[in-house]
């Protein structure tokens, strides 16, 4: 006789109109057969014993390994008291229902576990070990999520910047692939490749149209830079709006997917809404490939070795190479960060990339990579106030002040050593400054910063040049501690730092108390 129990509650899996597969089956079937047989107090031994099924087996159905034949099911069924239905269901309690959230999430689907050597399963088994203690956990991460806005691709970008300090940033199959591409296609060095011919070379090895018009055809793609529809022939539209030098890297990137064979990909300039992990790596690899295309790996490293030469800052040598090479600004500081920790062993670094609508008095980041001690807070962009002494920010404002003024706002370059008080910390910070272009109110900052360690004043010799400024700065407005006096280009009100401030009064206070209770109260003192 099989005793049904009603024990479950909620919509199952399948009702919430979650698409499973194979994996997902025996994952729930082995979670759930592992949680009815510890509520019966059977061991692995017994139930095998009572099943006729051997412990191995049943081990490997638990483990999520193994989805058993009906009548192996109904076997353990009427053991467990519990009916058929019940045990291959895919409902879970109510409990436990974010387990299944998180089972059927595109997180667990598409972030590259085995980069860090572990496996979903794995992921999972850590947490249905404790399942009861895993529902509630896994509900408060979720509830984070959804309060801070965490989207997947917040979290695909992370995995990214983790491969990228797994490799240093550094990838020497790529590099030789666009040596080889441009030894093969007798690309100059300098003058560097011009955006004509690397058009010519797409059409001509990849039959690839490119369209500069119709893009201007809907509004509603003006801050688009580029769109490839992926039919026959593909066409990659490019916004006539954006500058020389982007559509000179994009063209080169284009080719970096053709090049590396890179399939999964993104049809859009726009990351947001990426599906999976590949294309963000794939994106960042044909990225890669056009910044070695455009910026040779042996020539920059000697062009820069005589830059760090230079007994003083000289703004202008670093523009001068800007030029030469025919990039944007932040495209030569990415690419600084990709060849410095290797040439020059200064590994202690970020990159990293602000953008702000003019006039808006706010700025997010928008591309991170790091390999320092410090953790930048790229989260706090729509909740807190970045450090106006930070020298990107800084120089965005400046330069929106003399577009204010009629000025046409090139491009503005400054160094600048930045101590963080608080986390006794200082770097060296090279910020360039300019207009996007294609947006007339978009103003955009690539920055790279070292910290001020040993390496980096060995390699470079103007790090202690009187003429860069040395500033003290923190994270945000809100945990500073400066006064008016100290700084006057506050934005918002130091509220986070003046409640730490009161939490270490209160515990002083709590401190101060404690041994007082003891000195009046000890020893046998029992008078009040």
């Amino acid at each position: 006789m099989i005793i049904s129990i009603v024990r479950e509650s909620g919509p199952s899996l399948a009702q919430k109109g979650m698409t499973m597969d194979s994996t997902d089956l025996r994952f729930i079937l082995g979670f759930k057969l592992k949680k009815y047989r510890q509520e019966k107090k059977l061991s692995l031994k017994e139930l095998a014993h009572k099943t006729n099924l051997s412990i191995s087996y049943l081990s490997e159905i638990e483990k999520g390994k193994k989805y058993p034949k009906p009548e192996k099911l109904l076997q353990i069924a009427r053991v467990l008291q519990i009916s058929f239905d019940e045990l291959v269901s895919l409902r879970l309690q109510k409990k436990l229902d974010s387990l299944s959230t998180l089972l059927t999430s595109p997180v667990l689907k598409e972030f590259p576990f085995q980069m860090f050597g572990i496996s979903p399963r794995n992921l999972m088994q850590l947490l249905t070990d404790e399942a009861d203690k895993a529902g509630p956990f896994l509900r408060t991460v979720l509830e984070i999520a959804r309060t801070y806005d965490i989207r997947v691709e917040h979290l695909l970008f992370a995995a990214l910047r983790a491969y990228q300090n797994i490799h240093e940033n550094f990838f020497p199959e790529i590099e030789s692939a666009a040596q080889s591409f441009r030894k093969e296609h007798q690309l100059s060095i300098q003058p560097p490749p011009k955006a004509e011919r690397l058009q010519q070379l797409l059409q001509r090895l990849y039959g690839i149209i490119i369209d500069t018009r119709s893009i201007s055809d809907y509004p509603e793609l003006n801050t688009l830079r580029w769109v490839l529809i992926d039919n026959f022939p593909p066409t990659l539209i490019i916004n006539p709006n954006i500058t020389r030098e982007q559509k000179t890297f994009l063209l080169a990137r284009e080719l970096g997917y053709r090049v590396l064979n890179l399939q999964e990909r993104v049809h859009t300039s726009s990351l947001r809404g990426v599906q999976s992990f590949n294309q963000i790596l794939n994106h960042y690899k044909a990225s890669y490939f056009a910044g070695a295309l455009l910026m040779p790996e042996a020539a920059l490293v000697n062009d820069l070795t005589n830059l760090f030469n230079e007994s003083h800052w000289i703004p202008d040598r670093f523009l001068q190479l800007i030029r030469i090479y025919g990039v944007t600004p932040e495209t030569f500081a990415n690419r600084l960060a990709q060849l410095l920790p290797i040439h020059f062993g200064i590994r202690e670094l970020l990159f990293f990339r602000f953008h702000t609508p003019r006039n808006s008095g706010q700025f997010s980041i928008t591309s991170l990579f790091n390999t320092s001690r410090f953790l930048i807070p790229t989260g706090m962009g729509t909740r807190e106030h970045y450090c106006r002494r930070w020298l990107p920010i800084r120089l965005l404002l400046q330069l929106e002040e003399k577009q204010n003024q009629g000025h046409d706002g090139s491009t503005i370059i400054a160094a600048q050593r930045s101590r963080f008080k608080e986390l006794n910390t200082e770097f060296f910070t090279i910020t360039l400054a300019r207009a996007s272009g294609g947006q007339e109110t978009i103003n955009q900052s690539g920055t790279v910063s070292f910290e001020l360690n040993s390496q980096f004043k060995k390699v470079v010799r103007f790090w202690d040049d009187p003429a860069i400024p040395v500033v003290e700065v923190n994270e945000t407005c809100e945990r500073c501690g400066f006064s008016e006096e100290e700084c006057s280009l506050r934005a918002a009100p130091p509220e986070i730092y003046h409640e730490k401030m009161l939490q270490k009064k209160q515990e002083a206070a709590l401190t101060r108390l404690k041994e007082a209770i003891a000195a009046r109260y000890g020893k046998g003192n029992n008078v009040v």
